[in-house]
């Protein structure tokens, strides 16, 4: 069984391309997996292995510049969620494109996963899933905007287009882990919005917590890791990955006409050249030797 921990913080780190090497140094010698972005604006990332070393990665990341209060969520896998340990060095830890918002000053108001519901279920509140659209097909809450976004960065530009829709509403916003909602209260703050909710520790924190019979989620949530989704009590989902669009895919997906392993779906098989497609086929075909030989084959997909 794996230790798997979702992390982020927004702090200011001086040199953050000095803080890299040690922190890949110590997850290699843990035997930890994932990835983990340095920015100047903070840290995040997902990472997997045995629950000493993971511990240990904690306590260093405590130790970085303004991280002593980091927080971090837990929950198991019964497979290594990913193959190899990535400390990359970002311009953001999770890419808005706006120079100007600063998580860091102000952000939305916190809700607690015990009080989101009757929050949500307010006449004069609007819910936002601020994710990506293949996250919000596979399960939301009940009742939540989908603003139907292919990227984190394409927000601003939809909040622009369809704000008057919610004049004299309240806003609550949500995403996985909390991060996203970190940037984009912010960001509505900025506009001029004052009466900003977020969900606190995000849906990864609001399944933990919240009993499956109370719950006004509906589906399984999309995380960013070998397990591709899980559900209430963070179970392990029915998902699959496409490894050629990277988005989740039912197991009944893959029996449709336009699945071919490693190369194509139903979602993507008219967005990739036949050059492309010859180029997933050969990495399938590489990644089914490595199998057979009892060898991890890498996926060139960051």
């Amino acid at each position: 069984m794996f230790t798997v921990c979702a992390l982020y913080h927004f702090t200011r780190f001086d040199n953050h391309v000095a803080l890299r090497a040690p922190l890949l140094d110590l997850c290699q010698n843990e035997g930890i997996t994932g990835t983990l972005l340095l920015a100047h604006e903070g840290i995040n990332g997902t990472i997997a292995g045995p629950r000493k070393g993971i511990d240990a990665v904690i306590v260093h990341i405590q130790s970085l510049p303004g991280c002593a209060d980091f927080e971090w969520k837990l929950s198991s896998s019964a497979e290594k969620p990913f193959p190899r340990m990535k400390v990359k060095l970002k311009k953001e830890i999770v890419t808005l494109g706006q120079p100007n918002v600063d998580p860091t000053a102000h952000v939305g108001n916190y809700v607690d996963p015990q009080d989101w519901n009757e929050l949500i279920q307010s006449p004069d509140v609007v819910t936002i899933d601020t994710r990506n659209d293949y996250e919000v097909a596979i399960g939301t809450f009940q009742g939540a905007v989908d603003p139907e976004t292919a990227t984190f960065r394409d927000f601003p530009a939809w909040w622009e287009e369809n704000k008057d829709r919610f004049h004299n509403k309240r806003i609550a916003m949500f995403c996985t882990g909390g991060i996203r909602c970190e940037k984009s209260t912010n960001y509505l703050m900025s506009q001029g919005i004052d009466d900003v909710y977020h969900l606190k520790g995000g849906i990864l924190k609001y399944l933990e917590e919240m009993p499956q019979e109370n719950s006004t989620w509906e589906g399984e949530c999309f995380v960013f890791d070998g397990r591709v989704s899980v559900g209430h009590g963070l179970k392990e989902g029915p998902h699959v990955l496409c490894h050629a669009c990277r988005r989740p895919l039912l197991p009944a997906d893959t029996k449709r006409a336009e699945y071919e392993a490693g190369v194509s779906c139903h979602q993507c098989v008219d967005e990739y050249s036949e050059t492309d497609k010859t180029r997933f086929r050969e990495r399938q075909k590489q990644m089914e030797l490595a199998r057979q030989r009892g060898e991890q084959h890498i996926i060139g997909v960051d």
